[in-house]
């Protein structure tokens, strides 16, 4: 199959149902989006795209950015997206070095234009996702030249449809080529987790180029719909929910933070809601207890990366209830869950040894559900594929029961007195402060420890941190070599655009001027 195929299931389900909606305004039925696809894909033909070039999206949360995904899915291009919340500089390197030669844009980005422009000359034609602007034509006027034709691509099941960028955490995003056969696999462990019934309604949250696109395709194989907000704001969600009836959504454990602070919190009806899916970083076990409390049984966590996209593993609703009803399991609450049917997790010291349960390793992933390789990286690709096993980069360990946890990544580890500590730790106790909102674990050079623990937090509006009383509950659940050795308080965490604290921008504030950093 191809990855067009699970959308054209869904339009076969109906074809006047809503697939699209905006918040009071358009709503585009299966029908519609179809049409347009099929003009996309033809406009993008003609513009001499094949099997060898990119097509670019930059562009934000907009009704009509799904259908562009769906329309370069159908072409014979290959989709690269970026994500609207990198920095200019950032998106321009990205196509560029992605090969980028056809470019959806949304007006909002426009004065990149030229840069990118300048930057790949090459550009066979660039379209607007919302509305013209100097001689760049909107995207709907442009589609209607083309014939509604049935357009259907030569793409086997092992071509690259996709190039997707890393998390960027830790340097440059990488280019990971994803194969159709990757999102059948994604799609299989979805469901295999999240079973639907009737029409499911997605509400697409966080970037549609990226992980909430990925849902919109999960949604659109039931012939389901989705509800699009421009941004993620706490009040717009809370309220999108209950008018909605949304039964699925994606976010980050840092918009979730968000919702669960806000004074109109339990003010709305999520009876709706199936599933409450977090993903992209740890979340605190404190506040995944309030989430539960207040949205229901309804939380699953999953994860992955862009090498082994969203569903390597799966908490699932299921089970973070038999958790809750068994206090002997309360500390699976922690765990990302057991492994996805259709894909082998494993724990890998680095002689290449599978650990058994309880030991701490390398988390690695095999199967249908891993990436091809890097664009154009074939060293890199080399370093993470190997011994049959994609290397994940976290540090984890499986439980008897079969859940695993992500302990750290091994460049985040904290190497204090020749001690490996894990800040991942410290920070879950740090999230049960009642006036934490977030915060982050680091090393500092110290000149006799090599590293000391430090710790950054956001707080919630209005409230104060007591340091003392902080570090007293680290000294009396960790011990003293664990405890940070001090405590700043910021306005707000770096974050990337997925939503992850970069913990790489707040350590390097500290390190400056050191040639070692270690």
């Amino acid at each position: 199959m191809q990855l067009i195929d699970f959308f054209d299931r869904g339009a076969s389900l109906g074809a006047d149902a809503p697939c699209l909606v905006e918040p009071g305004g358009r709503s585009l039925s299966y029908a519609e989006v179809a049409a347009l696809t099929h003009r996309i894909a033809n406009g993008i033909a003609a513009a001499g795209i094949d099997a060898s070039c990119q097509v670019g999206l930059l562009t934000a949360n907009h009704l009509l950015t799904m259908v562009a995904v769906l329309g370069t899915v159908r072409s014979s291009g290959i989709w690269l997206p970026v994500n609207a919340r990198n920095s200019a500089e950032e998106n321009i390197n990205i196509l560029a070095r992605g090969g980028c030669r056809f470019l959806f844009i949304h007006s909002s980005f426009s004065e990149q234009l030229p840069a990118l422009r300048e930057a790949i000359p090459d550009l066979l034609g660039v379209v607007c996702i919302d509305r013209a602007f100097g001689d760049v034509p909107d995207l709907e006027t442009w589609a209607a030249g083309f014939p509604a034709t049935p357009y259907r691509s030569a793409a086997r099941v092992d071509d690259v449809v996709a190039i997707r960028g890393t998390g960027g955490t830790t340097g440059l995003p990488k280019g990971v080529m994803v194969t159709h056969r990757v999102y059948g696999a994604m799609m299989a462990n979805w469901f295999a987790s999240m079973p639907v019934s009737g029409r499911p309604v997605h509400l697409a949250v966080a970037p549609m180029t990226h992980a909430a696109g990925a849902v919109c395709f999960m949604t659109m194989a039931y012939g389901g719909s989705t509800v699009v907000l421009p941004s993620a704001d706490p009040a717009a969600i809370l309220q999108a929910i209950e008018a909605h009836r949304v039964t699925q959504l994606f976010l980050p454990p840092t918009v979730i933070y968000k919702l669960l602070a806000h004074p109109s919190l339990r003010e709305h009806d999520y009876r709706s809601l199936r599933y409450f899916i977090y993903s992209a970083a740890p979340m605190s076990v404190e506040k995944l207890r309030e989430a539960l409390e207040v949205f229901g049984p309804v939380m699953v966590q999953c994860y992955g990366q862009a090498e082994a996209p969203f569903v390597a593993t799966c908490l699932t609703a299921q089970d973070h209830a038999e958790i809750l009803a068994d206090e002997a399991l309360h500390p699976q609450l922690a765990s990302c869950g057991r492994a996805s049917p259709f894909v082998r997790v494993a724990v890998m010291d680095p002689q290449g040894r599978l650990l058994d349960a309880g030991e701490r390793g390398e988390l690695v992933i095999q199967g249908d559900l891993v990436m091809k390789g890097y664009y154009a990286d074939p060293a890199k690709t080399a370093e993470t594929l190997r011994d049959g096993w994609l290397h994940t980069g976290d540090v984890g360990l499986r439980d008897a029961h079969g859940y695993y946890y992500i302990v750290d990544r091994l460049k985040d580890l904290i190497v204090s007195g020749g001690f490996n500590i894990s800040p991942s730790e410290i920070e879950q106790v740090l999230w049960t402060l009642p006036a934490v909102s977030d915060c982050a674990v680091i090393g500092v050079p110290d000149p006799v420890w090599g590293e000391a623990v430090k710790a950054v937090v956001e707080l919630k509006p209005g409230h104060r941190l007591d340091e003392a009383a902080a570090l007293a509950l680290c000294r009396e659940r960790l011990g003293s070599m664990k405890t940070p050795k001090s405590i700043e308080v910021w306005p707000q965490l770096p974050r990337s655009a997925v939503g992850k604290v970069l913990k790489r921008d707040i350590r390097e504030r500290f390190w400056v001027g050191n040639e070692r950093r270690v």
